[in-house]
């Protein structure tokens, strides 16, 4: 006997999901590490959530998180894509923050009781499940400034997402910023709040004066990632990006381009690239973003030093949207995954 499940969303009700993740789930599951060991994992409704307000996190910055998403395919089943790179990621920025992180099956199981809990809740492609796993220091010490939280709280929450182009693709506009760094030394490849916040005043002065997008950050002419993705230049032939350091993010959409992209025949450099170099790949290539919510997203102009460099007379690359959709198509189950790329649930 089949089983007919009663979807929530469907197609038609992709728009009511934007702007992207601003619509979340009921519920969320939560682990706690009390020192020695971490709790068993529990379904909690999502307004349940106490923090005390002298947790670490508060106060002393000690949180970071991830950002995955699930998908339901076209024969109804659900998948999530690359959860034990997340989980690895979110080790390491644990690591580095001082807080103790969950460990990889801890993380993945977590992730697998939400999408099963929020199953009704997953729309259509090009919609998702966006996962938010988080991981917070829980020490109720406020005078705890120089001293690592002992205990942690982690868990998990979900969003339905429409597509992240609902209004239609288009190419971003963003400032060259080659001064002001995104992050502080060495932190760069943590996925912290602080990261992001640091880098939006700066973000919100570009869009106000320039209606850029995004910021593009090249501290001393270093061309390293924006505000919230990696960066990458591409062309017929090649695909050129920062290789990877302590001053950027580690993306897995980053990763996953760069492999799918040798298997397609580009040549992949992951070199440094200079400003200069950057501005005069204007005259014949192509760039993008890369990150989970916009897979890869086409930029169509830079602005340096009050003057605007044009990229693919500001429209869409051909290779950019070739390699998103050949991403798309593996996420979405329309390709075979050949590399044990997806967790299927």
């Amino acid at each position: 006997m089949t089983m007919t499940r009663n979807w929530r969303y469907t197609t038609a009700d992709l728009p009511k999901l934007s702007p992207f993740g601003s619509v979340q789930t009921d519920r969320i599951s939560l682990s706690q590490f009390d020192g020695s060991a971490w709790s068993t994992p529990q379904l909690i409704p999502a307004a349940d959530f106490a923090l005390h307000p002298g947790s670490h996190c508060l106060h002393y910055g000690s949180s970071c998180f991830e950002g995955l998403k699930a998908y339901r395919w076209q024969d109804d089943s659900l998948a999530i894509f690359r959860p034990d790179q997340h989980a690895k990621r979110m080790v390491t920025s644990g690591e580095l923050l001082s807080i103790t992180p969950p460990d990889e099956s801890h993380f993945i199981e977590m992730c697998k009781s939400v999408v099963r809990d929020s199953a009704d809740s997953i729309p259509p492609a090009p919609g998702a499940l966006y996962l938010r796993p988080v991981l917070l220091g829980a020490d109720t010490n406020i005078g705890a400034a120089s001293t690592p939280s002992s205990r942690s709280i982690f868990y998990v929450m979900a969003s339905p997402v429409g597509d992240y182009f609902a209004g239609g693709e288009r190419a971003l506009r963003l400032l060259v910023e080659d001064k002001l760094p995104r992050t502080a030394p060495g932190f760069g490849q943590v996925k912290t709040g602080s990261n992001y916040a640091a880098a939006l005043s700066i973000t919100l002065a570009a869009k106000k004066k320039w209606k850029a997008d995004q910021v593009l950050f090249c501290p001393s002419s270093d061309v390293q990632e924006t505000g919230a993705a990696n960066f990458l230049l591409i062309d017929d032939k090649k695909i050129i990006t920062k290789p990877l350091d302590d001053s950027f993010l580690h993306g897995v959409t980053r990763n996953s381009i760069l492999t799918i992209g040798k298997e397609l025949g580009y040549e992949i450099e992951e070199r440094n690239v200079t400003t200069d170099e950057l501005l005069k790949w204007t005259e014949h290539g192509e760039a993008a973003l890369s990150g989970t919510a916009a897979v890869l997203a086409p930029v169509g102009s830079l602005i340096f030093e009050e003057k605007e460099y044009t990229l693919c007379n500001n429209e869409p690359g051909p290779n950019a949207r070739r390699l998103r959709q050949a991403l798309i198509d593996l996420q979405q189950g329309v390709a075979e995954d050949t590399r044990g790329w997806i967790t299927r649930i």
